[in-house]
């Protein structure tokens, strides 16, 4: 309520009325710094599991495979695919960066039965009724009818497969700077909200109840 009023008062001196906006030492209300929901792998496996279409599934495979946004899942094309490096190209993604990810194999050998069924012809995911791509909302449909699906209560959007993506090979012991780069995170202090929800350290701290009572 403090940002609001704050900002409607100086659009209000400096837009309209081309005044100096003088007003300081007014406290402003820091952002709530939330931690991202995370799947376990064996989640990740159910919500898959739950998809029967080989688009959707495969294109949700790509995105927690591959740590990609659903933006930047949407408009891939064929070319972006480099099947013989195990990379895939990710041009003008988020901060107008190109970037390369991983390709994984099981994603590989998905991509390659979905392209002998549907046959893209342009962008690698197409969209209905002409449209050039997959609608990212269309997506974020068949994520959340996977989720219901699979039995899953935790609160999560295509993007926590991404989240998961990084959780998963920071606990698996990949280097943060290389997570860094598969995102395609300006900052390392982007990444580092990872460790934050990482099992690798926390998992190895034991509760002092466990040490203190005999199971």
């Amino acid at each position: 309520m403090v940002n609001q009023v704050f900002n409607a008062l100086r659009f209000l001196y400096v837009e309209l009325y081309k005044m100096p906006f003088t007003i300081g030492n007014i406290p402003r209300p820091k952002k709530e710094k939330q931690l991202p929901v995370v799947l376990s792998q064996e989640e990740v496996v159910k919500i898959l599991d739950a998809v029967e279409n080989l688009k959707h599934k495969t294109l949700l495979m790509l995105i927690y495979s591959a740590g990609l946004r659903v933006g930047e899942a949407v408009r891939l094309k064929i070319e972006d695919i480099d099947s013989q490096r195990r990379l895939i190209y990710l041009k003008g993604a988020k901060g107008k960066k190109d970037r390369y990810t991983i390709l994984s194999d099981v994603a590989l050998g998905s991509l390659r039965k979905y392209y002998k069924e549907y046959k893209p012809k342009d962008y690698l995911f197409e969209g209905a009724e002409g449209r050039r791509h997959l609608s990212e909302r269309s997506v974020q449909n068949v994520f959340g009818r996977a989720v219901k699906a699979a039995g899953i209560r935790k609160q999560v959007t295509v993007h926590s497969l991404r989240h998961s993506f990084a959780t998963h090979l920071l606990e698996s012991g990949v280097d943060l700077r290389y997570i860094q780069e598969l995102l395609g995170h300006s900052s390392s202090k982007t990444t580092e909200i990872y460790t934050h929800v990482s099992q690798k350290a926390l998992g190895k701290i034991v509760s002092p109840l466990d040490t203190a009572v005999s199971p």
